[in-house]
Parts: structure tokens; C-alpha cells; sequence
């Protein structure tokens, strides 16, 4: 077996590829609305994979996201209108990038301590009672702008449309998410992070430092959040409470993974393109069906699936090589 495993890889690299390249000329064929079809794709797909650092890997589920979401939209945008107009756009959203960057890591580490101490059900609703403090927050204090919202300026670059840039940015936060996702997945840590998601204490006992992954993973998956937040409030254009701290994002972060199949790398793209697809362009003038829906899927794949459709895949595979192998005895 070992030696079918090197072309595998290079089959898979140069898979890999292609389809990078077909993702880069893919704004200069398709119409505006399908573009922005992908540009949620990979914005939400590239954050369920960011959430899945968290969540694939150690179990602890966070339904707070937004949180992180919300804080990083607006700490750039807030930032955007100190600085003034008298700066460009892209030199304003790269300064605001890092601003949340920094933040985002700080508000992650201040409360990592409390919440990472709690595991389950009581992480999760710890995780949406953050969020939903950041929310009222950003509504309540008129310094925020959060009740009425706030515009931001149009970036523009190389010639670009709007709707095109945003998809080269977003792409770029994918492969950013994947990357670290996959570095991860490959690194002593990762393998610290899985032990953990199957029995944190036997992995304490064993030596691995708990605490302290589980912090990394926390804080990769907060910060990457935090990135897509800024980006997607300028593709926006505006930014309110309402837009950005939303808890169906984190709730489709989750159902995306969990669609495709929590703890793998294209799980969570290919739930969120179905989930997206569907609700965009089938579902698309029936708005109020849209939340049932989601939670109609969920409850299925808790029930049919609990693996995702990647370990369905993975499955039949599986059930396919031995009945081969039984053939060929």
C-alpha cells in the first residue's frame, strides 16, 4: 500500500492546482450574481473551516463565532473613519486588518481562560452569551454606531469591479484557512488537538498540555474569523449590530462542517456550497423557509449522518476496496 501513496499525493497536489487556477478565472466568466454566489462559498466555506480548528478538531463547539465576526467587522470599520479619507482604501482596510487582528487575538486570550474551563453543552452557550454581549454592546453605546450603521468606502484595485476584487480576497482568506487548517492537521499540535477531542483527560494524563492547545486552537480559529468579518463588512459597504452580529452565521458555520463532515479540510466547502446554493438560488424567494430549513438539515445529518457527507464517501469507499479485495480472493 505504502507505494501508491506518492502518486496519490502528487494526484492530489496537482488536483489541487487545477482547480486553484480554475477559482482564478472564474471572475472574468461568470455573471455578477453567480460570482457573488462564490464569494459566499468561500468566505463562509473558509470560516467553517477556520471554526472547524476549534470545533473539528477538539469537540468544543463554539456557537458564539459571530462574536468574533462582528468584533473584527467593526474594529476595522470604526478604525476606517478615524483615519479619515484623506488615507486610501486599501491602506484603511490593511490598517484595519491588523487592528483587528490584534484585538480579536486579545479579547480571545482574555476570555479563553473561563470559557476553555467549561466543556459541552456549557461551552457552547458560554461561547453565545459572548456573542450576544458584543452585540447588545455595539447597539447600546452610541459610539459604536451599531442601531443605525455605519457606511465604508469602496476599495478598488488593479481595474477591478467591486464584485471581483471581493472574490480574489475572499479566495485568498480560503486558501489562507486551508492552509493553516492542513499545517495544523500535520503538526505535533494537531495531533495534541485530536487526542483531546477524543478524551481530554486521558490526553492530560499522558502529557500533553491541554490548556495550552486548546488556547492556539482558540485563538487560530478567532483571529481567522475576525479577518473574514473585515472583509466582508467592505464588501458590504456598511456595517450595523444587525449584519454582522448575526448567530445564524455561527450556527451555519457549524451546520456547514458538520454537512460536509467536521474534522476534514473540504468538508466544510462543500456543505457550505450546497447549503449556499440551496437557500440562494432554489430556496431563493422563499426567505422565511430558509432557518427551517437549516434546521431541518441539522437534525438529519445528526440523526442519517453524523459523519458528514465526507464520511459517507469515505464509507462506501471503504465498503467498495473490500468487496474488491473479497473479488479478487
Amino acid at each position: 500500500m505504502g507505494a501508491f501513496n506518492p502518486p496519490i499525493r502528487v494526484g492530489v497536489w496537482a488536483l489541487s492546482g487545477l482547480l486553484l487556477l480554475g477559482a482564478l478565472v472564474l471572475p472574468f466568466v461568470l455573471a455578477p450574481f453567480h460570482l457573488r454566489l462564490a464569494q459566499q462559498i468561500l468566505l463562509f466555506g473558509g470560516m467553517a473551516i477556520g471554526w472547524s480548528l476549534l470545533g473539528g478538531f477538539t469537540n468544543y463547539w463554539s456557537f458564539g463565532h459571530t462574536a468574533f465576526f462582528g468584533l473584527g467587522a467593526f474594529s476595522a470599520g470604526l478604525l476606517s473613519q478615524q483615519l479619515g479619507p484623506e488615507m486610501s482604501v486599501a491602506f484603511r482596510l490593511l490598517v484595519g486588518l491588523v487592528f483587528a487582528v490584534v484585538l480579536t487575538l486579545v479579547a480571545a486570550v482574555a476570555i479563553a481562560g473561563p470559557v476553555l474551563k467549561l466543556r459541552g453543552i456549557y461551552f457552547a452557550i458560554a461561547m453565545l452569551a459572548f456573542a450576544e454581549i458584543l452585540g447588545e454592546v455595539s447597539k447600546t453605546f452610541d459610539f459604536f454606531q451599531g442601531t443605525s450603521g455605519f457606511p465604508l468606502p469602496t476599495l478598488s484595485a488593479l481595474g477591478l469591479q467591486k464584485v471581483q476584487l471581493f472574490y480574489f480576497l475572499f479566495l485568498l482568506l480560503f486558501v489562507a484557512n486551508v492552509a493553516v487548517f492542513v499545517c495544523l492537521r500535520r503538526s505535533r499540535l494537531g495531533i495534541g488537538l485530536i487526542c483531546i477531542g477524543q478524551d481530554e483527560d486521558t490526553a492530560a494524563m499522558l502529557g500533553i498540555p491541554t490548556e495550552r492547545y486548546k488556547l492556539v486552537a482558540f485563538v487560530l480559529s478567532a483571529v481567522l474569523t475576525a479577518i473574514g468579518g473585515v472583509l466582508y463588512g467592505y464588501s458590504l459597504g456598511f456595517i450595523s449590530s444587525g449584519s454582522v452580529f448575526r448567530i445564524d452565521i455561527s450556527l451555519n458555520l457549524i451546520l456547514y462542517s458538520m454537512l460536509g463532515g467536521i474534522g476534514t479540510v473540504v468538508g466544510p466547502f462543500f456543505g457550505a456550497a450546497i447549503m449556499i446554493i440551496l437557500t440562494q438560488v432554489i430556496l431563493g424567494d422563499l426567505l422565511d423557509l430558509h432557518m427551517m430549513l437549516t434546521g431541518t438539515v441539522l437534525i438529519a445529518m445528526v440523526i442519517l449522518a453524523p459523519t458528514g457527507l465526507m464520511g459517507l464517501l469515505q464509507k462506501a469507499w471503504n465498503r467498495r476496496r473490500t468487496a474488491a479485495g473479497k473479488a479478487r480472493a
